[in-house]
């Protein structure tokens, strides 16, 4: 039992020094996505840690084996939709990620996940609706 919590042990040592790049570029105002105030603050609250250059890492995001899959996963954030690079999508991209929201604000974002570690995102019916409202989708 000694020797097994031992490799264990030397394992997750090990583990530690794999680290995942984890940064926040510098961020252009002329890019990032305006909106009223009261959907900037929903997007910064529910969607900025993994939807923009603006990422609040958390502490145990720098513990392996939680660093590779929270790095991964606002790695796949920021391609899917970059609230801080928002001008550098054409009119069709910005369309399409307008849609997008809409659809995902729903009830697929912000993930169950996030949520469980971080309860102010999570968004209430009303917000959902006030987010899909900004996008100017039609049902």
């Amino acid at each position: 039992m000694k020797k097994a919590l031992l490799i264990f042990l030397i394992i997750f040592v090990v583990m530690q020094f794999i680290r995942p790049e984890q940064k926040n570029t510098k961020i252009v105002k002329e890019l990032e996505i305006v909106a009223k105030p009261e959907v900037m603050n929903l997007f910064k609250t529910s969607c900025y840690d993994c939807h923009s250059n603006k990422t609040n890492w958390p502490w145990y995001s720098q513990v392996a084996p939680f660093s590779w899959v929270i790095t991964s996963h606002i790695n796949e954030g920021r391609n899917a939709l970059n609230f801080t690079q928002w001008n550098n999508y054409d009119k069709k991209k910005q369309e399409e990620k307008l849609r997008s929201i809409y659809k995902k604000v729903y009830a697929a974002m912000p993930l169950k996940s996030y949520i469980a570690f971080h309860e102010e995102a999570d968004l209430t019916k009303e917000q959902r609706e006030m987010i899909r409202n900004w996008t100017g989708v039609r049902r």
